[in-house]
């Protein structure tokens, strides 16, 4: 399994609007993988792979959405003393963001930081500060440069947060697997699509979008302009099976293999799709399990939804913490979703 690639692809900074390092990673990775590769006004990266093998008809298009950007923060303010003020691009919990280790990303060059919020510390705290939490208006970054941050840091500079990967015996652990796993899913589906020998009738379109987290904004124009007739909305989804939640919210369990995504607050899948995928899933022994998400959406609706409509689902890999540096997926999950796209893909 090519941890090394979603390491690097986990690490590299790209928040919604600046999604511009990771595009070019991908675009370096998949080189000889598509037939053409090209670049839309919202800076989605959109890669064709033309059928393999002549079919009846006009071939079927069949998109994978896999969204580019991580949530983060944009630099709002910048005060005289050198603290930076933030805009959130994406959902945050205020809880997951003490004493936090960050990376400014500007156009000159990155600056390691630290983010807290305003306020005393526990030595000189009154009683109850403890138990007040900061809104995210309330945190900022320092860089420890003082007056001279203003020289460095602008307005609108980005700001993600700085941990690395870890590759754990079966598991992996880093911020960004929302959503650099599915990245990871559109480029080794198709790595394995080639190794295994699978031709395929249908007309593949790989969308690396940008501005999910925000509103499936990249996915949105990327799908009007393919229109395709099957959408993949690849992603992670929660996998709450962890203490503090009732087993009826877990969503999906790690380890059981990959989710196939019928409901959000975005989309309801194509039932049909969701069948079939099943039907694969089971003559190929690749391990999977129904999820249904009570709030958020996915790249999946933007496919669905764009022009005259698309059958879509979404593949999904359940993910512990969502939303924080400690994100984590199960290996098995990883690989069961790469072997069933790729399975779906030889078969069409």
């Amino acid at each position: 399994m090519n941890i090394d690639l979603l390491k690097r692809l986990c690490e590299t900074p790209g928040v919604p609007g600046r999604e511009d390092r990771i595009r070019d990673l991908i675009k370096k990775e998949i080189d000889g993988l598509f037939d053409e590769v090209s670049i839309d006004p919202m800076g989605s990266l959109l890669c064709k792979r033309n059928p393999t093998k002549k079919g009846k008809g006009t071939p079927q298009k069949v998109m994978l959405l896999c969204h580019m950007d991580e949530i983060g923060f944009l630099v709002s303010h910048i005060s005289d003393k050198g603290h930076i003020y933030i805009d959130p691009v994406g959902g945050f919990d205020p809880r997951n963001l003490f004493s936090r280790r960050v990376l400014v990303c500007t156009d000159e060059g990155d600056y390691k930081g630290v983010m807290n919020p305003g306020g005393k510390p526990i030595h000189i705290q009154e009683p109850g500060d403890a138990k007040k939490v900061p809104g995210l208006s309330e945190f900022f970054v320092d860089l420890g440069m003082g007056e001279k941050t203003k020289d460095k840091v602008k307005v609108g500079d980005y700001i993600v947060m700085d941990e690395p990967l870890l590759d754990l015996q079966d598991k992996v652990v880093s911020k960004a697997l929302d959503n650099r796993v599915a990245c990871w899913l559109g480029i080794e589906s198709i790595r394995k699509l080639i190794k295994d020998g699978g031709e395929h009738e249908c007309e593949i379109h790989v969308a690396f979008t940008t501005q999910e987290e925000v509103g499936l904004r990249g996915a949105r124009t990327a799908a009007y302009a393919i229109k395709p007739d099957i959408g993949l909305g690849i992603d992670v989804t929660l996998a709450c099976d962890t203490p503090g939640v009732p087993e009826h919210q877990r969503v999906t369990v790690q380890g059981e293999g990959v989710g196939l995504h019928i409901k959000d607050s975005s989309f309801i899948a194509d039932i049909g799709l969701v069948r079939e995928m099943e039907e694969l899933a089971e003559k190929n022994k690749i391990p999977y399990q129904r999820t249904i998400l009570a709030r958020g959406g996915q790249d999946g609706a933007a496919a669905q939804q764009a022009a005259a409509g698309a059958k879509a689902i979404g593949i999904v890999v359940g993910t512990r913490y969502v939303h924080t540096v400690t994100e984590m997926v199960d290996k098995t999950d990883l690989g069961a979703a790469r072997d069933i796209l790729a399975t779906y893909l030889a078969a069409h």
